[in-house]
């Protein structure tokens, strides 16, 4: 192999990390625990089954479109960019404005795909320290976005891994200093379903603002499928970037029939159930001595221990896989990334945590 003809930059990185699963509570992905629901699989199944797999995909998924826009109440005046997974919406973003010298913002610690994906495209990336307690640093933020004058701010709410939601006036400051140098605000909604807060009205208010969620952490990890909220004018151009037929069509008939109305009601009413569960498993967490809860308005909780090396290994002793964040980033030591699962998994996880710390 001739290393060299790889860039430096490539090579400088790691491969991003999926561990095994098979024989543990899984809570470190962000998944929900719950499976499609059993009253609607019949369906699903005669869907799937009358997918044409002899031919590519609808080229534009109109049908697919027109079920995320009545199930998230997407105004008629902005458009819906899909991708293979928000991670792909990200790559079309940056693609699409790498040009020479072109920086990406967001804060740190913040998703891992940003500073990864804004690597791969060649772009510059500048990370601002949140706050200890995760909330927005506004006058280093402010003054980056001034200094920087990047292409692309991404400001995930709520943020992962930390878990808190941004305040609408720090959203609305951010959009502000945007416009001031040109930059482009892609919010993440990832976690949309479990938050108080929806940012969806700035997309149609504002200019320079696009939106990102995705059908994942809602039971449906599995399809793959993001999307991107914006203007026109700002999605025909990202469009250009977009590989042809990249939604596959088992994921365009799963994705329209998961999303009609009452089977896309069965998936809310499973996040206010995680909702409910995450206040219980917060409550309990900070009955432990030694651990800090840190707020959360996401599907995951992330603590903090005085050993969370230690901790995490003795909680692979009892077949329970959580994220170990504690060495990503210097704001992050000590800590844990806990998914909510379902009410025995968090009862597992936290009778093992009662052992553990």
């Amino acid at each position: 192999m001739n290393a060299d003809l790889v860039r430096d930059e490539i090579r400088a990185l790691h491969a991003y990390p999926v561990a095994d699963a098979r024989g543990f509570i899984k809570l470190d992905a962000m998944e929900s625990p719950f499976a499609f629901p059993a009253s609607l699989r019949a369906g699903l199944a005669d869907a799937l089954a009358g997918a044409s797999l002899n031919r590519y995909p609808s080229a534009d998924a109109a049908e697919l479109k027109a079920a995320l826009r009545r199930a998230m109440r997407i105004p008629d005046a902005l458009d819906i960019l899909l991708g293979n997974g928000s991670d792909e919406i990200i790559q079309l973003l940056a693609l699409a404005v790498a040009r020479p010298g072109a920086t990406i913002l967001s804060v740190e610690p913040a998703f891992v795909m940003f500073r990864m994906i804004a690597t791969y495209a060649g772009l510059g990336y500048t990370g601002v320290p949140l706050n200890p307690d995760f909330t927005l640093d506004r006058s280093a933020w402010r003054a980056a976005i001034r200094d920087t004058r990047p292409a692309l701010i991404f400001l995930a709410s709520p943020n992962n891994p930390t878990g808190n939601a941004f305040p609408p006036e720090d959203i609305e400051a951010t959009i502000e200093a945007a416009r001031a140098v040109g930059a482009l605000v892609v919010i993440d909604e990832a976690y949309f379903a479990y938050a108080d807060t929806d940012f969806l009205g700035h997309v149609a208010q504002h200019d320079n603002v696009v939106l990102m969620r995705t059908v994942s952490k809602l039971g449906l990890a599995g399809l793959r499928l993001g999307l991107l909220v914006g203007r026109r004018e700002w999605l025909e151009q990202f469009d250009k970037v977009r590989l042809p037929y990249n939604i596959n069509a088992l994921t365009q008939a799963a994705a329209t029939f998961a999303l009609a109305p009452p089977h896309y009601a069965s998936l809310l009413a499973q996040a206010r159930g995680l909702v409910e569960e995450r206040a219980r498993v917060r409550a309990a967490l900070c009955t432990l001595p030694g651990v800090t809860v840190h707020p959360s308005q996401a599907n995951f909780v992330l603590i903090r221990v005085a050993d969370a090396a230690a901790t995490f290994e003795k909680l692979l002793a009892a077949r329970i896989l959580v994220k170990n964040t504690s060495k990503s980033h210097p704001l992050l030591a000590g800590t844990l990334r806990l998914t909510i699962g379902a009410p025995h998994e968090n009862d597992a996880l936290l009778a093992a945590l009662r052992q553990a710390v």
